[in-house]
């Protein structure tokens, strides 16, 4: 039921234990198993596999953890520092202060990282999500038994990767008056403004769809579904949080690339989307179809945002879709990740755009905000590091919120992560297998490949993509548009 997941050769597993006042020193060498200690450290509960971690030594989780998020967290300490004398301007010495005490916490944070100390209980009380989270630490500390403390390395990279994106809130939240700075949003509007050409290209290609909409053939309709669909699976290549931070802009016209990356879809369920949104439509009592509503759970800001806003315009314009309800994150979160203040943001600057079809575009946006017929939505959960099979559980009203669409969009990594728990699963485990339960609604997940977790693979098709491409799993070159229903059996 699942794999050694991490590499394409024969893997080697490292255990690695801690000096409690040094960085990390590995001990013991095993290759081709686990330990027996570490199997019962993780051992699987009723056939679901473990989770990635870090204390596998080589594996995507342990680079992450021991490489890219301490260097994410000095880029958010450099901020800040850099920052100081625009702090000083609007707060005067308070400004400072606040800023030496949020690096001061921040740096902190990065010690304990890197020597895997035990991760602490939350303590700003400023959160409704408090609770959630030291109950998620109790839980941790549960499966992981009494012998080992949950920490940076020994626990499951989604949970760790999560906690710290929190802890940098906490430490901004905990200092104000610069408590409402957004660390990461000097990223977010560079890759926004990099992107322009590309941004203009998609207006210009939206403008020509909707100006036709009504002469357009069905066959027609599907080619430029399919077509906007795929622009808005490979936007979700401009990711932060695993270029850590640097320039991640699209730069080339995302129409035109499109046949090119074609080959590099790993599985397209792009018809069964379309299925789902045709099958949505109702004839209403005077004759008129209605169509269904669809929720896009968001990623990144910048260019990813803004080709999750041309396919929401396209589909209500169309007709397939009556409403589009997005879903954000309620704080600066994975570096990219839209806020409540990145989407607004995004639409007035496409208005205030010096392109004709740019400003238009940003003007119908604003429009279907004011109309109701898009909304935005921004909910605790998704900044938990939970999965989302827990989700009937732990957030019941986002849940029956979901189960009122007819299709739920979820755009990325991190989501597809949640998705499938960020498990070892076999690359030919089902997608509903690994969804675990969940299935508010029929959902499809358009990710390009970051993280070392695949499902739904052909069998032997994952063989055939390491012995071609070692980084397949990580590297963003790959994608997929994976779709799941629980009205029917796939």
């Amino acid at each position: 039921m699942y794999a050694s997941g991490f590499s394409c050769v024969a893997p080697v597993f490292t255990e690695i234990h801690f000096n409690t006042s040094q960085d990390l020193t590995v001990v013991e060498l095993h290759t081709g198993k686990r330990t027996a200690k570490m199997m019962a450290a993780d051992q699987p509960m009723h056939g679901v596999p473990p989770s990635l971690s870090a204390k596998v030594v080589g594996s995507f989780a342990y680079l992450t953890v021991k490489d890219r998020l301490p260097t994410i967290l000095t880029k958010v300490i450099d901020t800040i520092h850099r920052n100081k004398n625009k702090f000083f301007e609007e707060y005067g010495e308070e400004g400072i202060t606040a800023e030496k005490q949020t690096i001061s916490l921040l740096s902190k944070m990065r010690n304990e990282l890197q020597t895997d100390k035990p991760v602490l209980a939350l303590t700003d009380g400023l959160g409704k999500d408090i609770d959630y989270w030291n109950q998620y630490l109790q839980r941790q500390q549960g499966v992981q038994g009494d012998q080992e403390s949950v920490s940076w390395f020994k626990s499951p990279w989604l949970y760790v990767e999560c906690y710290m994106y929190r802890r940098i809130q906490e430490a901004v939240w905990l200092n104000p008056p610069i408590n409402d700075y957004d660390v990461f949003n000097e990223g977010k509007t560079q890759s926004f403004f990099e992107s322009q050409q590309a941004v203009m290209t998609l207006c210009t290609y939206l403008e020509g769809v909707n100006k036709n909409m009504e002469e357009t053939s069905k066959s027609q309709l599907l080619e430029h579904f399919n077509k906007l669909l795929k622009v808005s699976l490979w936007g979700n290549k401009c990711d932060l949080s695993i270029s850590a931070g640097q320039d991640n802009s699209q730069k080339t016209s995302p129409i035109d690339s499109l046949n090119s990356l074609e080959p590099f879809i790993l599985v397209d369920d792009s018809n069964m989307v379309w299925s789902t949104l045709i099958s949505a439509q109702r004839q209403g009592q005077s004759g008129k179809t209605t169509s269904g509503r669809v929720d896009i759970v968001l990623d990144n800001a910048g260019f990813e945002l803004v080709t999750d806003l041309v396919l929401a315009d396209f589909l209500v314009a169309s007709g397939l879709a009556r409403e589009i309800h997005f879903h954000g994150k309620s704080f600066p979160w994975f570096v990219s990740d839209v806020t409540a203040n990145d989407f607004q943001w995004t639409i007035k600057q496409t208005m205030a755009a010096n392109h004709k079809w740019m400003s238009k575009s940003g003007v119908q946006w604003q429009s279907y905000l004011k109309e109701g017929v898009w909304s935005y939505h921004d909910h605790p959960f998704w900044t938990l590091p939970h999965e989302f099979c827990d989700m009937a559980a732990d957030a019941p009203d986002l849940y029956a919120t979901l189960q009122g669409a007819d299709l739920v969009l979820f755009k990325g990594d991190l989501n597809y992560r949640k998705l499938t728990g960020d498990r070892e699963w076999d690359h030919t485990v089902g997608f509903d297998t690994a969804l675990r339960g969940f299935g508010p609604a029929p959902l499809c997940s358009l990710r390009t490949l970051k993280a070392n977790i695949q499902v739904g693979l052909q069998p032997g098709q994952a063989m055939k993509l390491c012995s071609q491409d070692p980084d397949w799993m990580t590297s963003g070159k790959y994608a997929v548009v994976q779709f799941y229903s629980p009205n029917s059996e796939q």
